[in-house]
């Protein structure tokens, strides 16, 4: 009788352990946790994602130890049957990147190899899984896995693709090619503009951190985002243009093969470059997607790279690594097909003036598809009326060297943006001078007038001009079209006196304007006047600029200012942005005025930016109908 209650309490203890063992278990997940285990893979934490985790758990496999020796993990995870091919690819995908990473291929040359040829099959299941497993990759669009696939590809591409480069510098060949493992990878790069060029070094978009950028602008999709030096030596470069020297770039590996089984058999693959202002999408078979791009990157190499802080400086004075001529940077490959707009930087500066404007412009969609940017480096010691004729050579050259003809739609409806000193050469740039600027320079005596009648050959260039044909909207910033009563304050005056102009300019005009005094009754042994430089033409007593402010803008082009005032309080007739006047600033007639409360540099700021985009929108609504 007594063995039947411990028999029964037996039975239910043994009843209640078993069912414990069995028992799934439930906790919350916090969203640290929920973000980690969703999105945490080999790139963002170093560890095998849990999607690989659990690919490898059905395979019976232990991610630990396939993480730190994934070699056999992958051949038993290829052997395997039945699997999926999406777990299955996306999972060797990734153990590959783990033993390009962190796994031990070597040390040495030996070791670079198996790097090179773990990152080819990083690229190549990556490849495989995105488009030719069980779905295309659009049915995946919002699935976090294809995202670290995609991921994946990138990164083993852009590996790839510098290793390539560091090989360039040793070969010649436009079409290089190179084995990875038993991979023959050819290299095409026919399509970019510097394909003819060497590349000094190939630098990932995604490893560059830059101060003094507010935004990184770039476009997600599949591809290696890259920055490409090409550099030519000091010295190679004697045209007016220039293309910048630090392009953008996206390559795209791609595997011969039109089935899962060929491209993971293939003994071949092309890694494609791409301009990636340009091609926005990639196609594989009947599928086609976003390519990636970056388009700050490049541009931000450039300014770091430049110099431009100490040469502006040293152009100003005239000493050391000054400039002497107008330079055009293109901050793209020429594109017919998208409209011009012509940057041109203040006193003592150079394209970083632009920094962010520049990059703002490029970063925005609408715009970067309708416009390209081409700036204007020109040396500003050197006085105004020299530097409208030099600028307006080097436009010219630039243009009939990309667009012979003048048919493109480059070549037309060009927008002029001027900040300072730049602004009143833009204004220069769209207006006509008659004769107004003539008569200016010769009223006097009649020996004066003679004398310029005389060397009309000589002073003509810089005194007869017409309105650019190919402009109708400009936009002037804080630009002192009237001078600025700052120019001629003491501080002014005192670097104005250490200015050096270029030696062909003053052996051009100084030896005239010698001639000039003497003809016109100067006393015997007189020092001859001095060529005026730039701060000396901004005087508002200036006789070259008062004859200026009063040249008419060509009626076809649309203008707008966008003023600065250092204060907010106070009669907005009585302000100035700490160099230059609202009086000097203002232009009747302008199609908007935007008044920042801002110093003198107000085109860096968001709101003139803002506003510049504005002018820009509404630009291509305006001229929708009239364009290709």
């Amino acid at each position: 009788m007594a063995i039947k209650p411990l028999l029964r309490i037996f039975l239910v203890v043994l009843v209640l352990h078993t069912t414990a063992c069995a028992m799934v278990k439930v906790g919350d997940v916090s969203p640290r946790e929920y973000i980690a285990h969703r999105r945490g893979d080999i790139l963002s934490g170093r560890h095998l994602s849990g999607h690989t985790a659990e690919t490898l758990a059905m395979a019976g496999l232990d991610a630990g130890t396939c993480e730190r020796v994934p070699v056999p993990c992958i051949a038993s995870l290829t052997a395997l049957s039945p699997m999926a091919e999406e777990r299955r690819q996306s999972a060797i995908a990734e153990m590959w990147l783990a033993r390009a990473m962190n796994g031990n291929p070597g040390t040495g040359e030996q070791g670079d190899k198996a790097r090179e040829a773990a990152y080819l099959e990083v690229a190549r299941h990556a490849y495989a899984y995105l488009f030719y497993t069980e779905r295309a990759a659009p049915e995946r669009a919002f699935e976090d896995r294809q995202t670290q696939v995609r991921d994946y590809y990138n990164y083993a591409v852009q590996q790839l693709a510098i290793l390539l480069g560091r090989h360039s510098r040793e070969h010649t060949e436009k079409g290089m090619a190179s084995d990875i493992g038993q991979t023959h990878v050819m290299v095409d790069i026919h399509t970019l503009a510097w394909a003819n060029q060497r590349p000094r070094e190939v630098v990932a978009a995604s490893a560059l951190r830059f101060e003094g950028l507010r935004s990184t602008y770039r476009r997600d999709g599949l591809g290696a985002e890259l920055v490409v030096d090409v550099r030519s030596p000091e010295g190679n470069e004697s045209n007016a243009y220039r293309s910048m020297p630090t392009p953008s770039a996206t390559a795209f590996l791609r595997f011969s093969g039109d089935s899962l089984a060929s491209v993971l058999g293939t003994r071949d693959a092309v890694l494609e470059g791409h301009d990636p202002f340009r091609d926005t999408t990639v196609s594989v078979g009947a599928t086609t997607v976003p390519l990636a791009g970056n388009f700050t990157a490049g541009y931000g190499l450039w300014l770091a790279r430049s110099g431009f802080a100490t040469q502006s400086l040293a152009t100003l004075l005239g000493r050391g690594d000054a400039i002497t001529q107008p330079r055009i940077y293109l901050m793209q490959p020429y594109d017919p097909n998208r409209r011009i707009i012509l940057l041109l930087h203040g006193l003592a500066s150079s394209p970083e003036a632009w920094v962010n404007v520049a990059n703002d412009i490029l970063g925005d969609e609408r715009l970067r598809r309708n416009f390209q940017i081409w700036q204007v480096y020109y040396p500003t010691n050197v006085p105004i009326a020299v530097n409208n004729r030099a600028i307006r050579d080097a436009f010219a050259q630039t243009l009939k060297h990309f667009d012979p003809s003048g048919n493109a739609v480059a070549s037309h409806h060009l927008v002029i943006i001027g900040h300072s000193m730049g602004g009143i050469l833009a204004r220069l740039l769209v207006s006509s001078s008659g004769d107004t600027l003539w008569n200016q320079v010769t009223q006097g005596s009649a020996r004066k007038r003679a004398f310029f009648e005389k060397h009309a050959g000589d002073f003509g260039p810089y005194l007869h001009f017409d309105a650019l044909p190919n402009v109708d909207e400009a936009v002037f910033i804080a630009s002192p079209h009237r001078g600025t009563t700052f120019a001629a304050n003491p501080v002014a005056r005192m670097l104005s006196n250490l200015i050096r102009l270029p030696g062909a300019i003053v052996t051009r005009f100084g030896g005239l304007l010698a001639d000039l005094d003497g003809s016109d009754g100067g006393a015997k042994g007189r020092k001859a006047p001095l060529l005026p430089n730039s701060i000396d033409n901004l005087q508002a007593s200036d006789p070259f600029i008062r004859a200026a402010a009063s040249l008419p803008i060509d009626a076809r082009v649309r203008y707008h200012s966008i003023i600065a005032r250092k204060k907010a309080e106070g009669p907005l007739e009585d302000s100035d942005d700490g160099l230059v006047p609202y009086w000097s600033s203002h232009l009747a007639g302008a199609a908007s005025e935007k008044i920042i409360v801002s110093g003198h540099s107000v085109q860096e700021t968001p709101a003139a930016v803002l506003e510049l985009r504005r002018i820009l929108n509404e630009n291509i609504d305006r001229d929708a109908g009239r364009l290709p």
